[in-house]
């Protein structure tokens, strides 16, 4: 059911390895230079460059452990877990102790920079093909599309950053972007996209990415620019479009038989292709899955998440969201796990989102055939929700949020506050990715996270790492505070 996952495979995988290598995007000398002699010619060339980026999303650095340690572990969602002593530095993130010259920076770093540099390389090469005009403009636009999904998660983790838009590139690439600059750009590109991209695609190209997928992902970079109107259009804009509805069981937006389903404005895609697991699987799941059964057991839901989910009485997302040793999943595992986890007093318990039933494990990774969820209709009704209180549009709010709300068996709220909608969001999107960036841009964050050891005027952002400072021979400056 899943083979239409193969266009962005093993084809892909050629333009992966020959561009982005093992090398830094920001080490320019190497990465400037235009690909071998003969590619960005045909057509196909330009397919074959445009997977590329869509695999990418899907390596290491992008969504396994990086992206877990510096998206979810700084909250207060999440903990650590897996054994005392195993990768003992992540206790570092959620108590915010880390430094400059931890690898985990640099992981997440220069993985999305190869992302950027893939993309800058489709968008540059890509309009000098010959081809159909059509064609070539909706390639185009997916990798706006991808390059501003990556921006957007370096300028929320780092603030100002290099921002290279084309190949090749020089010492020009060391210059730090002011980050106001850079959401102008991820809203440009966006935009772009927007205009050229299809609603919907047939069969075989399911999970490109679509205009309600640029739309959806401008009206939540609109939050983080404080435009709340615009916020309110792009997601409107969505919500109109009918290609989107919530899946009924809130159980099954994670699981592989709705990947791609209307609840999907845009996931990764991931596939199992045999004798191809470097270039194929995805770690996402085999990470924070149960420890001692299928993973490793990181990135755990805290005693805070499940005790905000009881003071909701939302029973519904507590257990789809926490899986804990003894429970039986409705797909019919028994989770054994292990007897205690590093961090939690109580029943061991696992991210139930990266939860892969076991009888679909065919070979390769626990879960490496499971799509990563990116952005969901759910989130763009509670984009809705937030921008139109913020505007003063309380019963607007309420007819976004309520729908989200009954798909869980929660009762209506007829007057929301901006609290009710925050208080929402977590719930309906904890163990995504985004917890830690909502408490900062909500200027939340030393409140929730003070007493974990969150330092205001420093831990908005984090470090650059020390090794592109170095290669840099010093042009890249430090954020304050480290």
């Amino acid at each position: 059911m899943k083979t239409y996952k193969a266009f962005f495979s093993i084809l892909a995988a050629v333009l992966i390895l020959s561009l982005s290598a093992c090398k830094d995007y920001l080490d320019y000398e190497p990465e400037g230079q235009l690909p071998a002699k003969g590619f960005f010619e045909k057509p196909e060339d330009a397919v074959k460059g445009v997977n590329s980026i869509y695999a990418h999303l899907r390596a290491w650095e992008m969504v396994s452990f990086a992206y877990i340690i510096m998206q979810e572990i700084p909250s207060d969602n999440s903990l650590k877990g897996s054994e005392t002593g195993d990768a003992s530095f992540i206790n570092d993130y959620d108590q915010f102790t880390y430094t400059p010259n931890q690898f985990v920076l640099n992981d997440y770093w220069g993985g999305r920079y190869r992302g950027i540099n893939l993309a800058n390389q489709c968008i540059t090469n890509i309009p000098k093909i010959t081809m159909d005009e059509a064609l070539k403009a909706r390639l185009i636009g997916e990798a706006k599309f991808l390059r501003a999904l990556i921006y957007f998660d370096l300028v929320r983790a780092f603030g100002d950053i290099p921002m290279p838009l084309s190949v090749p590139v020089g010492p020009e690439i060391y210059v730090r972007t002011p980050k106001a600059e850079v959401y102008k750009q991820i809203e440009k590109d966006l935009l772009e996209a927007a205009a050229v991209l299809p609603a919907t695609y047939g069969a075989a190209d399911k999970g490109r990415a679509t205009s309600g997928s640029a739309k959806g992902l401008l009206a939540k970079v609109y939050l983080y620019m404080q435009d709340y109107a615009k916020a309110n259009e792009m997601a409107t804009d969505v919500i109109n479009s009918g290609v989107y509805s919530l899946e009924p069981d809130f159980y099954k937006v994670f699981r592989v038989e709705t990947e791609n389903g209307p609840e999907s404005v845009f996931e990764i895609q991931c596939n199992e292709i045999e004798g191809q697991w470097d270039l194929s699987f995805c770690q996402h799941s085999e990470v924070q899955s149960v420890r001692g059964q299928w993973g490793w057991g990181f990135n755990i839901p805290t005693d805070n998440l499940i005790a905000a989910f009881d003071a909701a009485g939302d029973q519904v997302r507590k257990h789809v969201t926490v899986i804990f040793k003894g429970d039986t999943t409705p797909d019919g595992d028994v989770i054994q796990g292990v007897a205690a986890l590093e961090g939690v007093a109580g029943t061991p318990r696992y991210n139930g989102k990266a939860y892969y039933p076991s009888w679909r494990q065919v070979f390769g990774p626990y879960g490496a055939g499971q799509n990563v969820r990116v952005l969901r209709y759910a989130e763009i009704l509670l984009i809705a929700a937030e921008a139109r209180v913020r505007l003063g549009d309380v019963s607007g709010a309420a007819q976004a949020l309520n729908q989200v709300r009954q798909r869980v068996g929660l009762a209506p709220i007829n007057n929301p506050t901006l609290d009710d909608v925050l208080r929402e969001r977590r719930l309906e999107l904890a163990m995504e990715g985004d917890r830690f960036f909502d408490l900062v841009r909500t200027g939340k964050a030393a409140e929730v996270l003070g007493p974990l050891g969150f330092t205001p005027g420093k831990n908005e952002v984090f470090p650059i790492p020390q090794q592109q400072i170095e290669l840099s021979e010093g042009k890249l400056t430090q954020n304050p505070g480290y």
